[in-house]
Order: structure tokens, then C-alpha cells, then sequence
């Protein structure tokens, strides 16, 4: 069940090879199906059009359900770029795992720690940068003092949790799923003639729940985010 990661090293770096074609997949995808949904606008949406201006709604109401539209409205396409990159890097593990030379080429980006704890980060830093950015740096380090001066240090320790929290509930959701798919599909290997259709349909059963899950925690990750940037953002908080 374990494989190697294929590494190459560069200017005294490692670099992980299974990461950067995984980050370029997904990318390349997202931008595939923005480009598709985009090519031919109509009054009356069809097709991908059609699917990607519902999704713009719901990642709407996910803002508006968080802080008002003129202060949010701003966090519309950050939300929607992280829900389209998430979910599709959440399914690139699903249908299959490329292994060569006991060095795992393909999988899901968001099964690896180093990808979900690089987004929270990125996510987190957002959230400082607009807080100063929308109220001064005096006003938003007030906020770290408030309501009473001492809790400052629980402040910050809020801050690293939420951190870690945000990042590791998505790996640690995705990787499970795809260790868990990798012993079903590793029993199929083995299974005789008998027992080939007990272990077909529990690997069926288990791949639309991983859809679900993957759905599940790409909307997680953006309400969770939103929640982070209206607490740093709005003034009422």
C-alpha cells in the first residue's frame, strides 16, 4: 500500500513530481470547464452554461450567508475558484491511481498534506490582507484585543488552529477515501470467481460515497474560508 513519492531536486530544492502534474491537471481542468461554460453566452443558459451560473449562485448565498454583498461581493470569484479547483482535485483520485516503479504518479492533490496546508495558508494570509486592506492596520490590530486584552494570546492561537483545522480536515477526508478505495480495489485483485461480486459492489457503493464526501468538504473548505474573512473583514465582528 505504500508508494514513493518520484522527487527531482533543483537549485538545492526537492520537488515533489506526482504534486506539480497533479496542480497542473486540476488547473488545466478548471480552466477547461471555464472556458466551455464561457465560449458561447446566452440569455437563456444551457449545457455548462447553464451548470456554472448555478454554481455561481451557490457560491453567492455561501457569501451572502456570511457577511453583506457590498462587503463580500469582492470574495465571490476567490470562493468559486476554490470550489471548482477543490472538487476537481478531490475526484482526480477516484477512478483510478498510476503507480510506476513503486512511485504513485497520480492521485487525488488534496490527498497530500503539503497541497491542503499550502491552501489553508494561502487562505488564512487572504484574510489578514483584506482585514488591513478594508480597515487600516490600527483598526484590525485592535481586533486582536478585543474584547478584553489578555485573550491576545488565545487570539493567535485561533489563528494557527484555524490554520491547521482548515487544511488537515481536507486531506485527512480525501486520503482516507483513497487508502480505503486502494484495499477494495487491491481485494478485487484477489478475490476468486465467488467472491469477485462482494468486493465489486462495496467498491461501487464506497466511490459514489467518495463523490459525496469530496463535494462535501470542497464546500466546507469555501464556507469555512468565507466564515474566516467575514470575521477579519466586517466591522461587526
Amino acid at each position: 500500500m505504500h508508494h514513493e513519492n518520484p522527487t527531482a531536486e533543483f537549485l538545492g530544492l526537492t520537488f515533489n513530481l506526482a504534486n506539480v502534474l497533479m496542480i497542473t491537471v486540476a488547473s488545466a481542468v478548471v480552466f477547461l470547464i471555464a472556458v466551455l461554460s464561457t465560449r458561447r453566452l446566452a440569455m437563456k443558459p444551457t449545457g455548462v452554461q447553464n451548470f456554472m451560473e448555478w454554481v455561481m449562485d451557490f457560491v453567492k448565498n455561501i457569501v451572502k450567508s456570511n457577511m453583506d454583498w457590498k462587503t463580500g461581493g469582492r470574495f465571490h470569484i476567490l470562493g468559486l475558484t476554490l470550489l471548482m479547483y477543490i472538487f476537481v482535485s478531490n475526484m482526480l483520485g477516484l477512478p483510478f491511481s498510476v503507480v510506476i516503479d513503486h512511485e504513485l504518479w497520480w492521485k487525488s492533490p488534496t490527498a497530500d498534506p503539503v497541497i491542503t496546508m499550502t491552501l489553508a495558508v494561502m487562505v488564512v494570509a487572504l484574510t489578514h490582507y483584506y482585514g488591513i486592506k478594508m480597515k487600516g492596520f490600527g483598526e484590525y490590530g485592535k481586533d486582536f484585543f478585543r474584547p478584553m486584552s489578555f485573550l491576545f494570546p488565545l487570539k493567535i492561537i485561533e489563528e494557527l488552529a484555524n490554520t491547521l483545522t482548515l487544511g488537515l480536515r481536507l486531506y485527512g477526508n480525501i486520503y482516507a477515501g483513497e487508502i480505503l478505495l486502494a484495499l477494495l480495489v487491491g481485494s478485487l485483485a484477489h478475490a476468486g470467481a465467488a467472491g469477485l461480486l462482494g468486493a465489486i459492489i462495496p467498491t461501487i457503493v464506497w466511490q459514489a460515497f467518495s463523490i459525496f464526501v469530496g463535494a462535501i468538504q470542497s464546500f466546507i473548505f469555501v464556507m469555512l474560508t468565507m466564515v474566516y474573512m467575514a470575521h477579519k473583514v466586517s466591522h461587526d465582528h
